[in-house]
């Protein structure tokens, strides 16, 4: 099968299109026909070497993390797919690749595609949809009245973020550029500044939660805005030792991501706020409840641009431009419903 592959860290230049084995499948997975596949980030960051100390690959490793297709084997555990389901998964941090004519998907990671959404519109959501459900639901806990701030709204994790919280019943604050101002609105942001033309920390005030999105000084100035008792849930780091704990790092790696995080820990304590890092999680079910939400209409997929699987790279560099206003997806096949 054709994939693209990563032969060694570096940048894109070290990633092309290969010939590899279609993957065989363990009794707890289903096997996938990809029909397209979400861009992240974190996809054009994995090959300049920036995750080398938190994820580990064999290179050559596939790309990519999201997907959506036809399940077309099924293993001998597996109780909740069949041959011939439609699904969508992030496969993120699982040692495998979507951007691939077949990936390999454990059971708990996969969920059957909303039935009005094409498969690109579905490929669009999975990290983006888990990153905001274990953000704002399960990290933060966001529920009616609360007030949360996440920048760079017209982004991926923006244009979905957005739309869960205002769902959950939370007031919510963004910055974006001045042509996107009244677009974010529609998506359901309240407070909206050009961060062009002001400084978010001047204008806002009073907020439960801040979604760290955005690298540089932004969660330290976040922490003027946030109200006693309130959360900072960061998904760009800095790392804390809470989530080197977790994965099971050694003491060298605890006490460098307890180092790196010790100011920002500082600070929000003296603010008497709580920060964390999180590092987004595969869930199946997690993945099921964002679906009925999509199917329902309560919240919409939003897709900036589709490329060919033969322009998959062409979609990494476009990504990293930052200029997507919202998702990046790349189509293997036809992506209708």
């Amino acid at each position: 099968m054709k994939a693209l592959i990563l032969k060694r860290y570096g940048s894109l230049q070290n990633v092309m299109f290969e010939d590899i084995s279609k993957p065989v499948i363990a009794p707890d997975e289903i096997l996938v026909e990809i029909h397209a596949a979400g861009l992240n980030p974190i996809d054009y960051m994995i090959p300049k070497g920036i995750f080398k100390p938190i994820l580990k690959f064999n290179m050559p490793a596939t790309l990519g993390s999201d997907l959506a297709g036809v399940v077309v084997e099924v293993g001998s555990k597996v109780t909740r797919f069949k041959a011939g389901d439609k699904v969508f998964a992030s496969i993120f941090d699982l040692g495998k690749g979507s951007l691939a004519e077949y990936a390999a998907v454990p059971e708990f990671a996969a969920a059957l595609k909303p039935d009005n959404l094409s498969f690109a519109e579905a490929a669009s959501v999975p990290m983006v949809g888990l990153t905001s459900w274990q953000a704002l639901v399960v990290r933060a806990q966001t529920r009616a009245g609360h007030k949360v701030f996440i920048p760079a709204g017209s982004g991926g994790i923006g244009t979905f973020a957005i739309q869960l919280a205002q769902r959950l019943g939370a007031t919510v604050g963004t910055t974006t550029s001045t042509s996107n101002m009244e677009w974010v609105r529609t998506l359901g942001a309240d407070e909206v500044v050009d961060y062009k033309k002001q400084n978010f920390e001047d204008v806002m005030q009073g907020y439960d939660t801040v979604l760290g999105t955005v690298r540089g000084d932004a969660l330290e100035k976040a922490l003027r805005i946030l109200k006693p008792k309130s959360k900072i849930v960061s998904l760009i780091g800095p790392p804390d030792g809470a989530f080197a704990s977790r994965r099971g790092m050694n003491l060298l790696m605890r006490i460098v991501f307890s180092l790196l995080s010790r100011r920002i820990i500082r600070l929000a304590k003296q603010q008497d706020t709580h920060y964390s890092f999180l590092f987004v999680q595969p869930n199946g079910e997690h993945l099921a409840i964002i679906g009925s939400m999509l199917e329902s209409g309560q919240i919409r997929p939003v897709i900036d641009r589709i490329f060919s699987f033969e322009n998959a790279k062409l979609g990494l560099e476009y990504l990293e431009t930052g200029r997507a206003k919202g998702k990046v997806v790349i189509e293997l096949k036809d992506t209708t419903i």
